[in-house]
């Protein structure tokens, strides 16, 4: 059996997996109805938002063994572009993403050619810096709350309308961007970028010595995932219509690698999960008790000791993809 023939039922299946996490996403405003209890769609949504964050951030991760422990500062640029461009008079939602994706691109293409001449800790280090300096800087605008951040006066618009304000409308707006991104994605390490981008993180020396240039495409790889991560900063700020610089702190990225870690590393559609599976546990364990970081701690332990690829991987084992 080839390789490409041995691969594709496995793709084929994570690609089963993302389609039911949508298909379940979609039906939650009918369980919203049925338990009378609208709060479910604003989790559903911040669920959506951290799902879009985590599948950017595996784009960098698994497919190109970039450890950013800075990515959360995109999330402050999205949703401080709502903030900020709201307070201009600009609403839409549209341009509230264009703004959010022009700075995070502009962002990303400066300190990734910084933090790309580095490898192993010190990129961590390198995009921890950059972050925390993103942070500090959010910190610093008192005129939008400063460290206590500032609320919303009212969620974007949709095409002039006021449509946002309802949450079922937001809801559903998250949950096409995410089926959107993920198809982006998808199509993006499934093309000849893609495959350079696996062979970089495998071995960039020989993909040097075929002739290929891996700084240009891992640039390319965490621009793309710095303006991805952005768009979920733009809902978070939706959702919750309040911004603060809490939004882009470390702690915040060091949740969206255990979200991707918890999924499954190099796996768009574990990370989705991930994202899902963490958020859900850490509402429910909040719920049993105050210690709740300590159980969740001990679960991801042993998520990583007995299964190393993540709650895909467990699934996989399950039907027996992977051995």
């Amino acid at each position: 059996m080839s390789i490409t023939a041995a691969v594709r039922p496995r793709v084929s299946m994570r690609i089963w997996f993302a389609i039911l996490i949508f298909a379940a996403f979609a039906l939650l405003p009918v369980v919203s109805a049925l338990t009378d209890d609208p709060f479910l769609l604003l989790i559903g949504t911040r669920i959506v938002a951290y799902a879009i964050a985590a599948m950017a951030l595996d784009l960098i991760l698994g497919y190109g063994a970039m450890v950013s422990f800075g990515h959360a500062a995109y999330l402050g640029f999205g949703a401080y572009a709502v903030a900020i461009l709201s307070r201009f008079g600009v609403t839409d939602l549209s341009l509230h993403i264009l703004g959010a994706v022009t700075l995070s691109a502009i962002f990303a293409a400066i300190t990734g050619a910084i933090s790309l001449r580095t490898r192993g800790v010190y990129f961590i280090m390198i995009t921890l810096a950059f972050g925390q300096m993103a942070y500090f800087f959010f910190i610093s605008l008192s005129s939008f709350g400063g460290d206590d951040g500032t609320p919303l006066q009212a969620r974007s618009t949709l095409f002039g309308s006021q449509a946002l304000e309802s949450d079922l409308t937001l809801f559903y707006t998250a949950l096409a961007l995410l089926i959107v991104l993920f198809a982006l994605a998808t199509r993006i390490v499934g093309s000849r970028f893609g495959r350079v981008l696996i062979g970089t993180r495998e071995n960039s020396v020989r993909m040097e010595a075929i002739g290929l240039a891996p700084f240009r495409y891992q640039l390319t790889a965490f621009v793309i995932s710095g303006c991805m991560t952005s768009v979920a900063g733009v809902l978070l700020a939706n959702q919750a219509e309040f911004v603060s610089p809490a939004f882009m702190s470390w702690h915040r990225s060091g949740e969206l690698i255990v979200m991707v870690v918890l999924g499954g590393i190099g796996n768009l559609t574990g990370a989705i999960g991930g994202a899902v599976v963490a958020l859900l546990l850490e509402d429910w364990l909040a719920m049993l008790t105050e210690h709740w970081r300590l159980v969740f701690g001990v679960f991801l332990i042993l998520m990583v000791l007995y299964s190393p690829h993540g709650i895909t991987g467990a699934l996989e084992r399950l039907r027996g993809v992977r051995k």
